[in-house]
């Protein structure tokens, strides 16, 4: 899912200042800051068009809904960082919508997602997890990077580049006003 304008700006300024307080990070790009509802790995060609009409059927059913960004965190926790992240707030009706979607594309075969879906934005990676005392003091900091209305889901394409990845959009669904 796309994030706004105004929002990815108001994360990549947090980014900027949490880049000076952690070394050995791997920042998310401000063009790439993103929410992935769920990730598919490698699609072949020939089965992207059962993929999008998955998707159109669930976003059919799903009607637009508005989430804070808020707050900052890390998995697996603060203290030992692996991925850094600006939550979702309220979770609930992206989690059900996560949900629709894993089990639409588990009906194409994809494998079903194991662990419960964590609304964020990621925005930094670690390669191993380690002891960031600093950058732990400065995620429990209150946060409110803005708004972000769930108007559409989009099937996305990543392709990886030696200065990152690089994401395009394959298709976008709307969702239908409540």
């Amino acid at each position: 899912m796309l994030v706004p304008d105004d929002v990815r700006a108001a994360l990549a300024h947090e980014i900027d200042r949490l880049r000076g307080i952690a070394a050995g990070v791997a920042w998310v790009a401000e063009a790439n800051l993103h929410v992935t509802l769920k990730f598919l790995g490698q699609v072949e060609e020939a089965r992207l068009g059962a993929v999008a009409d998955a998707l159109t059927a669930v976003a059919a059913r799903c009607t637009t809904f508005e989430l804070g960004v808020r707050g900052l965190g890390a998995f697996p926790s603060a203290t030992r960082p692996r991925v850094v992240w600006a939550g979702l707030e309220p979770p609930t009706p992206l989690a059900a919508l996560a949900g629709d979607i894993d089990a639409a594309l588990v009906a194409l075969g994809f494998p079903g997602e194991t662990r419960p879906f964590a609304a964020h934005v990621t925005l930094g990676r670690l390669r191993e997890p380690r002891r960031l005392a600093a950058l732990a003091g400065a995620l429990a900091r209150p946060a409110d990077f803005g708004r972000l209305r769930v108007a559409r889901v989009s099937l996305m394409r990543s392709q990886l580049h030696p200065h990152g990845a690089r994401y395009s959009e394959l298709c976008g669904l709307a969702l239908p006003a409540p």
